[in-house]
C-alpha cells in the first residue's frame, strides 16, 4: 500500500552508480526529493523517462529540488546506464534485499521482481508531499513534478 501523502516519507540508505551511500534524510531542511521509481535501466520507456529529466535538470535545480532514480537493477548496471544517458544525479540500487525501499512506499511489484513506475516528492521537512503512481508504459508528465515543486518552495 502506498504511502499518504502527508506522510513522513521512511528514511533509507542506498548506493547510488557511484557506489556512494544517499541518505534521503541527508536532505531533510535542505531539499525537497523527486523520487523517481522505475521499473528497469534499458528498457525504452525508462529511457525516455530519464531522459526527460536530464533534460529539465536545471528546471528541478531551479526548485531547489534534488532528482533520485531509484530502481531494482544493481549498481554496476545503474552506472553503465548513467553512463550510456549521461544522468547526472543519483541512480539507487534498491537490489538488496530486492525492492526493500519501493515496498516501503508502496511500489514494489513482488509478483514481477521491479519497481512500480511512480514519482514521490518530498518536502524539505521529510513529509510526502506528492505521490503518482503510473502504467508501466507510460512517461510520466514532467512538468506536472515540477508544478508540484513550485508549490512547495
Amino acid at each position: 500500500m502506498a504511502l499518504s501523502v502527508g506522510a513522513a516519507a521512511p528514511d533509507f540508505t542506498l548506493k547510488d552508480q557511484n557506489q556512494k551511500d544517499v541518505k534521503l534524510s541527508d536532505f531533510h531542511g535542505k531539499k525537497n526529493v523527486v523520487i523517481v521509481f522505475y521499473p528497469l535501466d534499458w528498457s525504452p520507456v525508462c529511457s525516455n523517462e530519464h531522459a526527460c529529466f536530464v533534460n529539465d535538470l536545471k528546471r528541478f535545480e531551479q526548485l531547489d529540488a534534488q532528482v533520485l532514480g531509484l530502481s531494482v537493477d544493481s549498481v554496476w548496471s545503474h552506472k553503465a546506464f548513467a553512463e550510456k544517458m549521461g544522468i547526472p544525479y543519483p541512480l539507487l540500487a534498491d537490489f538488496n534485499p530486492r525492492g526493500a525501499v519501493a515496498d516501503k512506499f508502496g511500489v514494489y511489484l513482488a509478483d514481477k521482481g521491479i519497481t512500480g513506475r511512480a514519482i514521490a516528492v518530498v518536502d524539505r521537512s521529510g513529509r510526502l508531499a506528492w505521490f503518482k503512481s503510473y502504467d508501466i508504459p507510460t512517461v510520466p508528465d514532467i512538468q506536472e513534478v515540477s508544478g508540484v515543486l513550485a508549490k512547495l518552495t
